[in-house]
């Protein structure tokens, strides 16, 4: 499975306009080689660097296997936005109060379709994905705190 964008290359810089110094709306994600018994698909948006441990900015779960593009701004059909560290269920950008941060967008193809609230959080769904991960990749972009 494997994850891309076409705003960003692996390890490269985000574009601003993805971030909360620009128009702060998700970038378009191409996903492929999604294995053929996948009943749907997670993405996991975090930042590991974050100086509080690990800061979710976006987490979506139940997409449709079919989905081969998240387009810019938009959220997939069908699936559900659960809650980031922002308290929103939707994407929030890359934001640092200092330095270079990692923002890796995870995607997982699970065997399962997840019954999950959107009030849940990324150790609530990372629980209910135990042991039905089938494939996983991530994208890893990166961003500098404006000065």
């Amino acid at each position: 499975m494997k994850i891309i964008s076409r705003a960003f290359e692996n390890k490269q810089t985000i574009p601003q306009k993805y971030t909360c110094d620009g128009e702060n709306i998700n970038p378009p994600l191409q996903i492929s080689d999604i294995p053929a018994n996948t009943q749907s698909l997670v993405l996991i948006v975090d930042d590991p660097d974050a100086p509080s441990g690990d800061w979710v900015h976006w987490l979506v779960w139940n997409i449709n296997p079919e989905t081969k593009l998240i387009t810019e701004n938009e959220s997939p059909k069908g699936a559900v936005q659960g809650t980031n560290d922002f308290g929103k269920q939707n994407y929030g950008g890359p934001c640092p109060p200092a330095g270079t941060h990692r923002y890796q967008f995870k995607i997982y193809a699970l065997n399962t379709i997840l019954n999950l609230p959107s009030s849940s959080r990324k150790k609530d769904l990372e629980t209910a994905m135990e042991n039905h991960i089938l494939d996983k990749d991530i994208l890893i972009g990166l961003y500098e705190a404006l000065s």
